[in-house]
C-alpha cells in the first residue's frame, strides 16, 4: 500500500484542490509552456540547421519535411497512452484513489514499451515506400530516408520521454517535466552543429543528435518516476497490462492520438497536393509553414497541459467552481495567445520565413505569400484548443474523439482536394482549406462545449 500520509503531504504541496486557481495555473503554465517551446526545438533546430546547409539545403529541408508524418505518428502514440492515462490518474487522485492511479501509470509504461518495439520494426521495414507515398522525389528521398532510419531507432526514447512525462505534469511537478524537455533540447542544440557541420554528417547528424537527446530525456523521466519525490511511482507489480485499466486509458487517449496522428495524414495530403501543383518549392514551403504552426500549437498545448491537472483533479473531487474557473482562465489565455500569433504572422511573414531559409528567394517568396492564407483564421484556435482539451481533462472520450476528427478528417482533408476543383489558382486553393476548416471546427467545438459542460458537471455530482 502507498503511505497515505506521504501522499497527502505531497498532494497538498501541489495545491491542486485549494488556493487561487489563477496563481496555480500561472505557476504550472510557465514551466509547462517553456517545456513545450523548448520541445519544439528538437525538430525546429534540425530544420534551421539543415535549411542552411550550402548547396543542398533546400532539398534536405524538403526531405526532412517528408519525415514529419512519421515523427508526428510516433508522438501520437505517446499521446495515446500518456495523454489518455494522465487525466485518468489525476481524476483518481482527486477521488483519493492513489493505488488506482499507480496502476494506470504502470500499465501505461508497459504499453509504451510494446508500442515502441512495434513502430520501430514497422518503419524500418516500410520506410522508403512510405516516404514515396508522402511525396518524396528522387532528389529528396535520400535525405528523407537518411534522417528517418536513424530517428525511428530511437522511438522508445521518444515514447517514454513524452508519454511518461505527462504523468509528471499531471501530478503538478511541472518544473520537473520542464527539465525533461530542457535537458534534451539543450543537448540537441549543442550536438546539431557539431554533427551536421563539424563531423560533416549532414541530415544523419541531425537525426543522431535528436535520438541521443531523447534518450537522455527518457532517463530523466524514469529516474524521477521511480524515485522518492514523485507521488505516483512506477512499480513492478503494476506493469502487467490489464484490460480493465488500459482500455479506459486508450478510450480517452484516442482523441489526442487522432489529433496528432491525423497531423501526419494531413501533412501527407498537403505534400501530395502541393507537389502536384507547385513541385518541390511548394512542398518546401509547407515544411516551413508546419514548423511555424508548431510554434503556436505547442504554446497552446503547454498552457492546456498546465490546466489539465487542475481541471481533472477538481472534477474528480467534485469542486465545480474551481473547474469552471480553470476552464474560463484557460480560454482567456489561449484566445489571447492565438490572436497575438495571428497578427504576427499576417504582418511579418518574412521574419518567420527567414528563420528557416536564406538561400532560396523563390522559396521565401512562395512561403511568405502562402503564410498569410494558411494562418488566416488561426485566432480561432484558442477556442478550439480550450474546449477540446477541456473535454479530455473531464474524461469525455466520445465527444473529444468527435472533435478531434472534425477539424482534420471531416473538414480539412476533403477541402484540400475539393477547393482546387473549383478555384483557378490551385496552390491558393490548397492553402485556403486550412483557415476555412479552422473557423468551422472552432465554432462547432465552442457551441458543443457550452451546451454539454453543465450536463457533464451535473452527471458527475449525481453519479449518473
Amino acid at each position: 500500500m502507498i503511505e497515505e500520509n506521504e501522499i497527502q503531504k505531497k498532494t497538498a504541496a501541489r495545491d491542486l484542490g485549494s488556493g487561487s486557481v489563477g496563481r496555480l495555473l500561472l505557476s504550472l503554465a510557465i514551466p509547462t509552456v517553456t517545456a513545450q517551446l523548448v520541445n519544439m526545438l528538437y525538430n525546429i533546430v534540425d530544420r534551421m540547421y539543415i535549411g542552411h546547409i550550402p548547396e543542398y539545403g533546400v532539398q534536405a529541408l524538403t526531405g526532412l519535411g517528408l519525415c514529419f508524418p512519421i515523427l508526428m505518428l510516433v508522438t501520437a502514440f505517446s499521446a495515446l497512452v500518456g495523454m489518455g492515462g494522465a487525466p485518468q490518474a489525476a481524476i483518481a487522485m482527486g477521488q483519493k484513489k492513489n493505488e488506482k492511479a499507480e496502476q494506470i501509470l504502470g500499465n501505461c509504461f508497459s504499453a509504451l514499451l510494446v508500442i515502441s518495439a512495434t513502430l520501430t520494426v514497422f518503419f524500418l521495414l516500410f520506410g522508403p515506400k512510405l516516404l514515396v507515398l508522402f511525396g518524396a522525389s528522387k532528389e529528396t528521398l535520400p535525405y528523407a530516408w537518411s534522417y528517418m532510419q536513424i530517428y525511428v531507432c530511437g522511438t522508445v526514447f521518444v515514447q517514454l520521454a513524452i508519454g511518461m512525462n505527462a504523468f509528471i505534469t499531471t501530478q503538478g511537478f511541472t518544473k520537473i517535466s520542464m527539465m525533461t524537455v530542457l535537458i534534451g533540447a539543450v543537448t540537441n542544440i549543442i550536438l546539431d552543429p557539431i554533427l551536421i557541420f563539424g563531423l560533416h554528417m549532414g541530415v544523419r547528424g541531425a537525426a543522431v543528435a535528436t535520438v541521443l537527446s531523447q534518450s537522455i530525456s527518457s532517463l530523466w523521466v524514469l529516474r524521477f518516476l521511480t524515485g522518492k519525490k514523485t507521488i505516483l511511482r512506477i512499480r513492478r507489480r503494476n506493469m502487467k497490462i490489464q484490460g480493465s485499466v488500459l482500455i479506459p486509458v486508450i478510450g480517452l487517449g484516442i482523441s489526442p492520438f487522432v489529433m496528432q496522428s491525423t497531423e501526419s495524414l494531413l501533412n501527407i495530403c498537403f505534400n501530395s497536393s502541393l507537389a502536384r501543383y507547385g513541385g518541390d518549392i511548394a512542398v518546401g514551403s509547407m515544411t516551413i509553414l508546419s514548423s511555424v504552426m508548431q510554434i503556436m500549437t505547442l504554446t497552446l498545448s503547454g498552457i492546456s497541459q498546465a490546466a489539465q491537472p487542475i481541471i481533472s483533479f477538481n472534477y474528480g473531487a467534485k469542486k465545480d467552481e474551481r473547474v469552471k474557473e480553470a476552464v474560463k482562465l484557460l480560454c482567456i489565455c489561449l484566445v489571447t495567445v492565438s490572436t497575438v500569433f495571428f497578427l504576427a504572422v499576417e504582418l511579418f511573414p518574412g521574419v518567420f520565413v527567414a528563420i528557416f531559409n536564406n538561400s532560396s528567394a523563390e522559396l521565401a517568396e512562395t512561403t511568405s505569400w502562402a503564410m498569410r492564407i494558411y494562418f488566416g483564421a488561426i485566432f480561432m484556435m484558442g477556442f478550439q484548443n480550450t474546449f477540446q482539451q477541456s473535454f479530455v481533462a473531464l474524461g469525455q472520450a466520445r465527444i473529444s474523439l468527435f472533435l478531434a476528427c472534425l477539424r482534420k478528417l471531416i473538414l480539412l482533408i476533403p477541402l484540400i482536394y475539393i477547393f482546387p476543383m473549383f478555384l483557378e489558382n490551385k496552390l491558393f486553393a490548397v492553402f485556403l482549406a486550412e483557415p476555412v476548416s479552422d473557423f468551422i471546427a472552432a465554432a462547432t467545438t465552442t457551441t458543443l462545449f457550452l451546451h454539454q459542460f453543465p450536463k457533464i458537471l451535473e452527471r458527475n455530482n449525481t453519479g449518473k
